[in-house]
Formats: structure tokens, sequence, C-alpha cells
């Protein structure tokens, strides 16, 4: 049976690259960073070549990137400092954001009390800079977390213009960058941002590491207690084969990033071409559909069909070897209605299934024209 994966935003396959370098490092440098010998020695310089080196991505010091089991972590390690020892008494975030930082607003409402604003969106999910604006002028020590990159319907954020705005109003900003980091350059001596989340396996690196960026001084204060790893930010022994996973696929991630992008890029736009010559009334989710306002690696297809038939769907493509996503993996075992298409969408919207197809650097036209007929197929019976 043919194999066609379409779900990279949900995780990617690691690059031959990336699993050579771990190999290597699983072998021979098994060593605790924390050990004072050499084969902790030799751990210890390669865990800090890697954040000085993810460091130079981001254009920041390495003191400020904090390894993380992924970005999941992150998103709560800066919530929750944020609110429980940096003084903050609102999260201005959005109806749309991933669950970690959903979930961990709600919890942290629950704890502390604080006051909880959501920021209006458009009919396509972009944030209202406006209101964003109303919301900081009206907030009493708020932190804003709004993500970079939509990872169900792939909106854009204007996070220069959202980082500039809270510098205004001295409000602090925290963006899950999940889905860029890898994708999209991200300067952030230019972008004056105090916390940022990232996940290697969204890249083509190991799933259960990540990283934190912590503006320096932030007062960020640890969410895991321990030792003193992480400069006593995230107490563990660090996972170096995974970090260092996680810098060699970001160092192939950024240096063929052009070349990369312009293929997934085509990818998109020609598997969004062949469903609108091939199935009528087919409709994008968001802006995905916008090469301005989406990113390139995505597409949240709404499809014509009966409600009676929808849950036949996916089912129905994963018998012909495809893999989607009706949205976050991290929600796929769930009947609920996608969050996110549900703050946007009109109820007879609603009603139809969405499908949410990702692509990588491995994606093929020929896969796309597959899963154009497979989709053609179903909606035509």
């Amino acid at each position: 049976m043919k194999q066609v994966y379409l779900d990279n935003a949900a995780t990617t396959a690691l690059r031959p690259e990336v699993i050579d370098r771990m190999t290597e490092v699983l072998k021979y440098h098994f060593g605790n960073a924390s050990s004072t010998h050499s084969f902790g020695r030799t751990s210890k310089a390669l865990l800090e070549q890697c954040r000085k080196n993810i460091a130079n991505y981001l254009n920041v010091s390495a003191s400020e990137i904090v390894f993380t089991s992924g970005g999941t972590e992150a998103d709560n390690l800066a919530l929750r400092s944020a609110v429980r020892d940096l003084g903050c008494n609102e999260i201005i975030t959005s109806k749309i954001e991933h669950h970690a930082v959903l979930h961990t607003a709600e919890q942290l409402q629950n704890e502390y009390g604080i006051k909880l604003s959501f920021v209006n969106l458009d009919d396509c999910g972009m944030v209202d800079y406006d209101h964003l604006e109303f919301l900081l002028n009206d907030a009493d020590k708020p932190i804003v977390s709004l993500m970079h990159i939509n990872n169900e319907i792939g909106n854009i954020l204007d996070i220069k213009r959202v980082a500039n705005l809270c510098d205004t109003y001295d409000a602090l900003f925290h963006s899950d960058c999940v889905q860029s980091v890898g994708h999209f350059e991200l300067d952030l001596k230019e972008i004056p941002l105090h916390f940022l989340a990232a996940s290697a396996h969204k890249f083509h690196g190991p799933k259960g590491v990540g990283f934190c960026y912590v503006r320096k001084e932030s007062g960020l204060k640890p969410l895991i207690f321990g030792g003193e790893q992480e400069r006593g930010y995230r107490a563990g022994t660090e996972a170096i084969h995974n970090i260092v996973g996680m810098d060699e696929a970001l160092k192939v991630a950024y240096e063929n990033l052009d070349e990369e992008r312009e293929h997934i890029s085509k990818i998109k736009a020609y598997f969004i071409k062949k469903l609108k010559e091939n199935i009528s009334n087919v409709s994008f989710n968001g802006g995905c559909d916008d090469s301005i306002k989406s990113t390139y690696t995505l597409v949240n297809v709404g499809l014509p069909i009966a409600p009676e038939k929808a849950p036949m769907l996916q089912f129905q493509l994963d018998l012909k070897g495809i893999a989607c996503s009706r949205g976050s993996a991290c929600q796929s075992g769930s009947s609920q209605q996608s969050h996110v298409l549900s703050a946007i969408l009109d109820y007879e919207k609603l009603k139809q299934p969405s499908v949410r197809f990702s692509f990588s650097i491995f994606n093929t036209r020929e896969e796309i024209d597959y899963v154009v007929d497979v989709l053609k197929d179903f909606v035509s019976v």
C-alpha cells in the first residue's frame, strides 16, 4: 500500500544527519554532563556547544537558552513563573492557542485568581491588534501569550508588532514558536520578547527535547526542582543525545532554509490548486490558502461531505496509507470539535469535516496527486 505522510505539524521524520549524530553520541559520549571526570566534561562541552549554536540561530546569548523536554514544558515554565514569581496579574491570550498555553492559563487562573483575557479574532482567526492594544492599555502587570504560527490553521502572527506593543505597555511577552523555529528566521534582537518555546521534533529532530528562550534578568524561577542543571532553571540530567540531535536538526534546517522553503511552498500551492480543480466547494480554514498570512508548511481543508460521512473520512484516508489529522495531535483522541475551528467557524461550517495536511521536504507532487484522487473519490461517493 502506498504510504504518504502529511502530518508534519504533529511530528517530523528524523533527518539522516540527525540519526548519525545522535548515534555517535549514544555510543561514545554517554557521560553525565554534571560529572567532573573526563566522560562528564566531554558531555558538558557538547551540551554547551549546542547551547551556543542554538543561541546563534536566534541571535541571543547562550545563557538565555534553557533546555526542556519540549514545547509544552517550555510554555508551562514561562507562564507559571510569570504569574507565580514575576507578579503578573493577567494573562492576555487568544482562544486558538495550543492547549499547552490555554490549559496552563486556566490552571493559573484557578490557582492564583488572575484575570484571563482573550484578544478578538477576525473570521480567519487573525489577531485584532487594535483590541490587543486596548487590553494592554487596561491591564495590570500582564503577560501576553500568542503563538507565532497557529498549529491547526497556519496563521502567522505579526510577532514583532506584538513584541513592540508589549514593550510600549511594559508587558511581558511569551510566544509558542513550536511551529516556526526551524522554518522561519527569528532574530530576537529585533523581536523584543521575553520567553519563546520550541520543540525539536517539529523540525526533523528527536522527540522529548526542546528549549525555552528566557530573556536575561527576567527573574524566571524553575518549574522542576532538584539539581543545579541548566543554571538552576531546570533540574534533571540532560539528555545529551537528544540535545545534540536538536542542534543538528536546527543546523541543517537553517543551512537549507531557502531551498527547502521553496520546495515545501510549491508542494502546498500545488495541493491547493489540485483541490480547487478536483473538488467543488472545497474550502480553506483560517488564512491557510493565503501565502502571506499563513505558513508554507500546512493547510486546513474543509470538505463538502455530508455530516454523517464525516466520521469515516480520516479512517478511509488511513486505510489508503495517508497520514493527516483533524487538528493538534495532542487532541487527536478526543471526540470534541477542534477548539481552533470552533472559535472561527459558524455552525454550518463546523458540521463539515476539516482535515489538516502538513508538509515537509520529503513530500512530492506525486504524493499530492494520490491524496487528491483519494479525497475526490471519497467526496463523490
